[in-house]
């Protein structure tokens, strides 16, 4: 690692060398950020464009003195490549390492702290040397459960990126345990790719991407093909795969704020149809992107006229009802809950949103929450006989709860009191020992004085 003797101390020695032993890295060639590699890295792969990187780093002036060390604080530093977290230097720089890699930067003042430097460590327009040894990179969570992992091979061009809706124009590879199943050109709107047989993990993708990346996407289960797999693809269940997706072109769709609410209506009729489509052919996810694009659309309308005030609202009641039961068959209890208590905001006496917020309930073994649920559900609906039996189940549970629970206190406190028994019992035989001893030494000193005594 770094030493004082591997830097020069001064300005002249350390840019010769780096110009004698460095390599340009900088896309424009500009001589702005020159590399040194001191040790070589463990394979062949490099980060990519929004990678979270993990590095350990050392920033020097070009007299050596050290201005800034992660070592010093025992704490590694993370970042994200080119989203303009750290300094235009390390994002070139990193990009051109190996895991393991150890490598000395030589950076320009544009690249680094500018015309204006650090205050009270680097002075104005002040070149510097940073050595950086790259501990991990992975690539850019793109969901929450960790399911679509993207890294990017080629960036895009500008920022615009596809929405919700949106015509897209892609060229898929897609492989599966070193087996390319899927390679072609393909059109299909943003939200409704699994009309082409185009997995969610890529769907969910696009809305991150520009017009000309490539980017690798690495997709689990949930987000591929599940549980089902694909047979025409030789896929089976559960199987992670990967897809390598180029944007070509695409044609974003009208945001809601463009749409009149007459549009808004016309076009949410189309999206419940394709949510119940999607749901009936066990297309959740699916489903769920065409209920939660209609109360995107339009929870903020107030509408003009009673027909279309009871047309919003009976929109957006059946949209979370239809989230409420997609999220019971995806086992998210907790937002099946939350769209039921959407419901129950603008219908108290909903009767379908009581029953499938107790069903949460239940599932999530709330007895006494799922109880309350199904008996307004019998206030609401004195002959409704599913929640009759589902009241029985939530009492037949509670009741073997608590069964368990006496059992299994039962066990703990016969397993005390046996502790407790062999406690007391090895602490007898330990006294009996000690009486025993104590007996024994006072009969060999009796028995001594009486041989000390003259006959």
């Amino acid at each position: 690692m770094t030493t004082d003797q591997d830097l020069p101390m001064d300005c002249q020695s350390a840019t010769a060398i780096f110009a004698a032993k460095g390599i340009d890295v900088t896309p424009s060639k500009d001589q702005g950020v020159i590399k040194i590699v001191k040790r070589q890295g463990v394979d062949g792969e490099q980060p990519m464009l929004r990678d979270r990187v993990t590095v350990h780093y050392t920033g020097r002036l070009l007299n050596g003195k050290k201005f800034d060390c992660s070592r010093d604080r025992k704490q590694p530093f993370t970042f994200s490549v080119g989203k303009g977290q750290v300094l235009k230097a390390w994002d070139i720089g990193v990009l051109s390492m190996q895991r393991g890699e150890v490598s000395m930067f030589l950076c320009k003042p544009e690249y680094a702290y500018g015309s204006n430097g650090n205050p009270n460590k680097i002075p104005p327009e002040s070149s510097v040397v940073f050595e950086m040894e790259l501990l991990k990179f992975e690539g850019e969570v793109l969901t929450s459960d960790g399911g679509i992992i993207r890294r990017i091979k080629v960036k895009g061009d500008g920022f615009a990126n596809p929405n919700d809706g949106a015509m897209v124009d892609v060229h898929l590879e897609g492989t599966c345990d070193g087996r390319l199943f899927d390679c072609r050109d393909v059109t299909f709107i943003v939200g409704e790719a699994e009309d082409k047989g185009v997995p969610l993990g890529v769907d969910r993708a696009m809305d991150n991407m520009q017009k000309g990346e490539c980017s690798i996407l690495y997709i689990k289960p949930k987000y591929a093909f599940g549980s089902e797999g694909k047979p025409e693809y030789k896929i089976g269940p559960d199987k992670d795969v990967i897809y390598e997706v180029t944007l070509k072109d695409f044609k974003r769709a009208k945001e809601f704020w463009e749409m009149d609410l007459k549009e808004k209506l016309e076009l949410a009729a189309g999206l419940k149809h394709k949510g119940n489509q999607y749901f009936k052919a066990g297309r959740h996810y699916q489903a769920v992107i065409q209920y939660q694009r209609i109360i995107t659309w339009l929870e903020m309308e107030c509408g003009i006229g009673k027909e279309q005030q009871k047309k919003i609202r009976d929109f957006i009641l059946t949209s979370h009802l239809n989230l409420a039961l997609c999220f019971l068959r995806l086992k998210e209890f907790s937002q099946a809950v939350d769209s039921c208590n959407k419901v129950i905001e603008l219908d108290g006496s909903n009767e379908k949103a009581l029953y499938r917020r107790g069903e949460a309930h239940l599932l999530r073994n709330e007895f006494s929450l799922a109880i309350a649920d199904f008996q307004q559900v019998l206030q609401v609906n004195p002959s409704n006989r599913a929640a009759r039996a589902q009241i029985s189940m939530c009492q037949n549970k509670i009741k073997e709860h608590h069964e368990h629970d006496k059992k299994t206190y039962a066990n703990m406190f016969q397993k005390f009191a046996e502790r407790d028994a062999k406690t007391r019992k090895t602490k007898r035989r330990r006294d009996d020992s000690t009486r025993s001893s104590m007996n024994g030494e006072v009969g060999i000193k009796r028995r001594r004085r009486s041989q000390d005594c003259p006959s």
